[in-house]
């Protein structure tokens, strides 16, 4: 990183005022602090039990919610509920990291942040940063045996990995995509995603891919989000409103933090701090104020006269932050595999509902057609919802919507769907009975398996899960 970027970007800097902070920028920061928080000095011996875990996980996955997602398309359901986004989980994402992503405008400090945090100042992979916009890549910096990048086409076509799914943003996105694995000890742990600087003037189509939704491919993934601004570049413009919006939901994971704070004395520093809630309170709807740090994260000494202390602990407490995310990164994990089975599960309900409905409305004389359609624009007559929360205990805010339906068996015709009691067998047993017992018993011992201080929660009743109308099979003898 040049020196005289800082300089170049402070016009009000007197002659003087530029040579002392060239002189600091010259002197490089001890990272000793980061090793320590971040526990990379220490040898994880827990990392046998967390790969055993990550495999038992996997099981569950594949025996008994899998095969519930593939018996009812789950995949292929639009994604117009509130509860989160509908898909189906590839091996890779369920085997993989805790994933950390960096948003915001251009050139506020997003790469100059994982140098530093990886120590990778003056190596060959250093990401390259300038006070002009620089990054134009969505770039993946994960861990690998060896130093080497990789090009996006060959990371969506690598199955092993989290990433085939980009495949549909097409081949301009994937030649903006690129990859850096390095044998790096926090790398081991987390993986982290930087993004291109977000510029108002500039209008999607000239990206030539769809910016909004590949950031919200990885928002959705993202276990913990670092929207970065610095002094000189505060304001909100629609693109940055429209990436606030689609982080909507995700306000646990999101982390602000103001950069490049040594740029200003402290009383310009608590004005742009006032002035940085002011610009993102509209579009920041919560009730408690976000956490913002508030910091200059890079690898050159603090300016002088500037509270190096409050930077210090601010640091600190960011590194924290991470750390947290990693230590819980197999506890989230099962807890986000659980609530996705759950969700696999309402929309079996649901189909089986669909389907028991339509075949008794049928009669010798009906039209299939025009009976399936009655039912698909009028559920609430059939009382297809209202029978699922009446027999279950779902929340009606986890029910997808209407128009999901709609959609979803627009595309896949009732009659390639079975009813759940005929999804059963004589050796497998009853799909509704797998992912059922995944839900309440299953993931929660895993998670207490992993975490034996903390007793697994108490999920053995229907009453907490919401067990439905358990389905018959017809090959076991009762």
């Amino acid at each position: 990183i040049d020196p005289l970027r800082l300089t170049a970007d402070l016009p009000f800097l007197s002659t003087e005022e530029e040579e002392d902070v060239i002189a600091s920028t010259n002197i490089l920061r001890d990272r000793s602090h980061i090793d320590k928080t971040l526990r990379l000095a220490f040898d994880d011996n827990a990392a046998e039990s967390y790969n055993a875990a990550l495999q038992k996980l996997r099981k569950i996955y594949h025996s008994a919610i899998k095969p519930m997602e593939q018996a009812y398309k789950y995949n292929e359901l639009r994604a117009h509920e509130i509860s989160g986004t509908v898909r189906a989980l590839p091996d890779g994402e369920i085997t993989s990291k805790p994933m950390v992503l960096f948003l915001g405008p251009w050139s506020v400090g997003k790469s100059s942040m994982i140098n530093y945090l990886l120590g990778l100042k003056d190596s060959p992979y250093q990401l390259y940063t300038g006070a002009e916009p620089t990054t134009s890549e969505f770039t993946v910096i994960m861990h690998g045996e060896k130093t080497r990048s990789i090009e996006g086409i060959v990371m969506a076509a690598d199955s092993s990995r989290s990433f085939s799914p980009l495949e549909k943003f097409g081949q301009s996105f994937l030649e903006k995509l690129l990859g850096i694995e390095m044998p790096h000890k926090l790398l081991e742990r987390v993986t982290f995603v930087d993004t291109p600087g977000i510029i108002e003037n500039r209008k999607q189509q000239e990206r030539g891919y769809p910016f909004n939704d590949v950031c919200q491919w990885f928002i959705d993934r993202a276990d913990l989000i670092f929207v970065t601004f610095d002094p000189t570049k505060l304001d909100v413009g629609l693109e940055l409103e429209m990436l606030f919006r689609q982080l909507k939901g995700r306000e646990s994971q999101i982390r602000i933090i103001l950069n490049k704070a040594d740029n200003l004395a402290t009383q310009d520093l608590m004005r742009v701090y006032g002035a940085l809630f002011w610009s993102l309170a509209p579009l920041i709807n919560v009730t408690e104020p976000p956490r913002v740090y508030v910091s200059s994260f890079w690898p050159y000494e603090y300016a002088p006269d500037t509270s190096r202390d409050l930077f210090k602990r601010e640091e600190i407490s960011l590194l924290e932050d991470l750390n947290q995310v990693i230590e819980n990164r197999l506890e989230n994990k099962i807890a986000f595999i659980r609530q996705h089975a759950i969700r696999v599960r309402i929309h079996a309900l649901l189909v089986d509902r669909y389907v028991q409905t339509f075949k008794d409305k049928m009669s010798y004389f009906s039209d299939p057609d025009l009976v399936f359609k009655e039912i698909v624009d009028d559920p609430d007559k059939f009382f297809i919802f209202k029978s699922i929360l009446a027999k279950t205990n779902v929340s009606k805010f986890d029910l997808p919507n209407r128009e999901a339906y709609q959609d979803f068996f627009g595309v896949n015709p009732i009659n390639t769907f079975k009813s759940l009691s005929a999804q059963c067998s004589y050796t497998g047993g009853c799909l509704l009975d797998k992912i059922e017992k995944a839900i309440t018993s299953e993931l929660p011992g895993l998670l207490g398996s992993i975490n034996p201080s903390k007793p697994p929660p108490g999920l053995s009743s229907c009453e907490t899960t919401g067990c439905g109308e358990k389905p018959k099979n017809r090959y076991r003898k009762n």
